[in-house]
């Protein structure tokens, strides 16, 4: 079974792009010569574009025509599996270090979405309870480029009436402030995955259409286990890479 005409026309036109026949920065061919040249109609031509468009190869703009979009060298982001300190707390990325953030935090009370809800262990039923949610945009602050959002989950009733609710959590940020209300030692684990963006973290993030977030969960507990945080962040996935290094397992050593 063929494939669409439109769905022809695009996979000719990725491939172009792919092989630089149109490099990065430089302009598509308008769109009433695309229809003639495919031989299609303007509307199968447009429905071509929109698809490379939401694949965030293109950006259609009325000014400048099609132009296609320059795709940014990744930053890789080392997972060592080590937590890091400095003079401002605990971190996990040795790459992110600097970042800081961009605005003060939001604060807020409200419902744990679903799967937030699933990791913070709040039992059936209570899903829809508010907990404390953090929000921050972090990033470069010499230039102001924000680079992810992070937003930290907390229980409501470990997080009610205490100086986890305020702007200012004092030096080493929440985690300090975990362990000095008895906690410590905190122990994390982390999970990626990756999904679409809504259009309030596009906007956020600077985000061409078509570009999915990197998304790491992590997952801050007490020495009893009980699940004190989870901490969402989020950044381009066009811009960002997850690296670790590996090791041999015993059994794969050479003998």
């Amino acid at each position: 079974m063929s494939s669409p005409a439109y769905r022809q026309m695009a996979a000719e036109l990725r491939g172009a792009i792919e092989d630089g026949t149109y490099p990065a920065g430089g302009t598509l061919p308008k769109l009433v010569d695309l229809a003639q040249r495919y031989e299609v109609a303007k509307q199968t031509a447009r429905e071509a574009l929109a698809e490379l468009e939401a694949e965030g190869l293109i950006d259609v703009t009325r000014r400048r025509g099609t132009i296609v979009r320059p795709r940014p060298v990744r930053r890789r982001l080392t997972r060592s599996r080590q937590v890091y300190r400095d003079e401002r707390g605990y971190y996990f990325d040795p790459a992110a270090q600097p970042w800081t953030a961009l605005e003060p935090p939001t604060i807020t009370w409200a419902p744990a979405p679903r799967d937030i809800a699933t990791l913070l262990g709040l039992p059936e039923g209570q899903e829809g309870e508010d907990v404390l949610v953090r929000d921050r945009l972090m990033g470069d602050a010499a230039t102001h480029t924000p680079l992810q959002l992070a937003t930290s989950y907390l229980p409501a009733p470990l997080a009610r009436g205490t100086r986890l609710a305020e702007k200012d959590t004092g030096p080493g940020g929440i985690y300090d402030l975990l362990e000095h209300m008895g906690h410590a030692p905190l122990s994390w684990e982390e999970a990626v995955s990756a999904r679409m963006p809504t259009p309030t973290e596009s906007e956020c993030l600077h985000l061409p259409k078509g570009v999915p977030l990197l998304r790491i969960l992590r997952t801050t507990t007490g020495p009893d286990n009980a699940v004190l945080e989870i901490n969402d962040t989020r950044m381009s996935a066009e811009t960002f890479e997850i690296g670790y290094g590996l090791t041999r397992h015993t059994s794969a050593q050479q003998t």
